[in-house]
C-alpha cells in the first residue's frame, strides 16, 4: 500500500494498493480527486507499476497523468466512481419529495494518510461538503473505508462477505448527519466505466442459506463481462443489506435495493483519476453506466434514531466469490427429504409384506 506515491504533499489523496502473483500483478488506485473513485487495472506482469505525473494530475487537463508500466502487460481495466448522494422523504399526498443533492466531487476529504494501516491493509477516506447551507454535515461524516486482502477468508462483522486475495472491499458509513426530512431515504449513485469489449450486468441470486447474514437471502452483482459472454472481468459484490449500528446485529438491518443499471448520458465529475487514466477515450469508445443504491424501508426509521449507516461491497477481478451451502443447512435439507422418503420406503415394504401372507378361518388338520 502506498500514499501518494512520488508526491510529498497530502492536501489530496491518493492510494495504490498493488497484489503482486508469479506471473501477474493487480492494481487498485483509490482517490478523492474529484468524485470518490477506484480504479482497478489487472497485468500479465508480475513486475508492473503505478506511474503518476503529479503536476499534470492536479491540472484541469490530467489525461494521461496515470498509467501502468509497462503498458502492453495491461489486460484489464476499468472504474467505479461514487459520484452523488440522494436524499429523499416520502410524504402523502405528494408523494417523494427530493432535496438538494450532495455532490461528492464537491466535498472536503480529510488526509487518507492518517487512518492508513499498512499491518491490517486498511484506510478510510472520510469528507463532508465544502459548502453545507443545510448545517446536514454539521456534526456528521460521510467516509469510505477500503480493505485489502491477502488471502481468502470472511469478514467478521455483518454481513460477513466471503473474499478472495483478488478482490478489496469497501465500506460506505454515513454517521451522524442530520436527515433534512420526516423518515429520510438516502440514495448513493454508482457509476462505472468499462473500455470497448466490456459491458456490465445486474445479477440477483437468491439462497435458503443465511448462516453469515441472517434473514438476508439475496446477493447483488455488478458483473463486467467480455461482449460475447466467454469470460468475467470483473465485479462488484453485495449483500441486500444496510446496517444501523456500529456493531451491526440482525435487528439493526436497513433494506437495500438496487434501482436498475442504465447507461449514463452525462460526463463524469473532471479532474479526477478516471479522466486521467482514461483520457480521451472516455467520452468515445468507454461505456459509462450508472446504479443507484438506496437505503431504507417504508417507515424509514432505523436512520433517523440512530443517526449510522454503513453498507459493504466487495469488489474485484474475475468471477465473485460463492458461498457454498452450509452444513446446518445440509443436515436440515437431508432431514427434511430423507425423513419422507425413508417413510414412503417402510410403508411399501410392509404393504409389500401383508400381500404375501395368507390367513385362513380354518384349522389346520393334524
Amino acid at each position: 500500500m502506498q500514499y501518494n506515491p512520488g508526491w510529498n504533499g497530502s492536501s489530496v489523496n491518493l492510494l495504490h494498493v498493488r497484489a503482486a502473483g508469479p506471473r501477474d500483478s493487480l492494481h487498485y488506485v483509490w482517490s478523492s480527486i474529484g468524485a470518490p473513485a477506484v480504479l482497478l487495472v489487472a497485468t500479465q506482469s508480475p513486475s508492473s507499476a503505478l506511474r503518476v505525473n503529479w503536476t499534470q494530475l492536479l491540472s484541469p487537463s490530467p489525461a494521461g497523468a496515470i498509467w501502468i508500466d509497462p503498458p502492453d502487460s495491461v489486460v484489464y481495466s476499468t472504474a467505479v466512481v461514487f459520484t452523488k448522494l440522494f436524499e429523499f422523504s416520502e410524504t402523502k399526498p405528494l408523494g417523494e419529495l427530493f432535496y438538494p443533492t450532495y455532490d461528492l466531487s464537491k466535498f472536503s476529504w480529510d488526509s487518507l494518510n492518517h487512518t492508513l494501516n499498512h499491518t491490517a491493509l486498511t484506510a478510510e477516506l472520510s469528507g463532508a461538503p465544502a459548502t453545507d447551507p443545510s448545517g446536514g454535515f454539521a456534526n456528521g461524516s460521510l467516509a469510505f473505508r477500503v480493505t485489502a486482502y491477502e488471502a481468502g477468508g470472511r469478514a467478521e462483522r455483518l454481513p460477513s462477505l466471503l473474499h478472495t486475495a483478488d478482490s478489496s472491499q469497501l465500506e460506505f458509513v454515513l454517521a451522524g448527519v442530520a436527515p433534512r426530512g420526516n423518515g429520510s431515504h438516502f440514495v448513493l449513485e454508482v457509476a462505472t466505466v468499462e473500455e470497448a469489449g466490456a459491458v456490465r450486468r445486474l445479477r440477483s441470486e437468491r439462497s435458503i442459506d443465511d448462516e453469515y447474514t441472517p434473514t438476508i437471502f439475496e446477493v447483488l452483482s455488478l458483473i463486467a463481462e467480455s461482449q460475447n459472454g466467454s469470460s468475467t472481468l470483473g465485479f462488484l459484490q453485495w449483500k441486500a443489506t444496510a446496517y444501523g449500528s456500529r456493531s451491526p446485529r440482525r435487528e439493526d438491518g436497513i433494506r437495500c435495493r438496487a434501482q436498475g443499471l442504465q447507461v449514463a448520458n452525462w460526463t463524469l465529475p473532471v479532474s479526477s483519476i478516471v479522466q486521467a487514466y482514461f483520457g480521451e477515450s472516455l467520452g468515445s469508445t468507454c461505456t459509462i453506466s450508472a446504479l443507484n443504491v438506496s437505503f431504507g424501508g417504508e417507515e424509514g426509521q432505523v436512520y433517523q434514531e440512530k443517526r449510522y449507516l454503513s453498507w459493504s461491497l466487495l469488489l474485484g477481478f474475475g468471477q465473485p466469490p460463492r458461498d457454498p451451502f452450509s452444513a446446518l443447512v445440509i443436515s436440515i435439507t437431508a432431514v427434511a427429504l430423507g425423513t419422507p422418503l425413508a417413510m414412503l420406503l417402510l410403508g411399501s415394504c410392509l404393504v409389500l409384506l401383508a400381500r404375501r401372507r395368507r390367513y385362513s378361518e380354518y384349522e389346520p388338520i393334524n
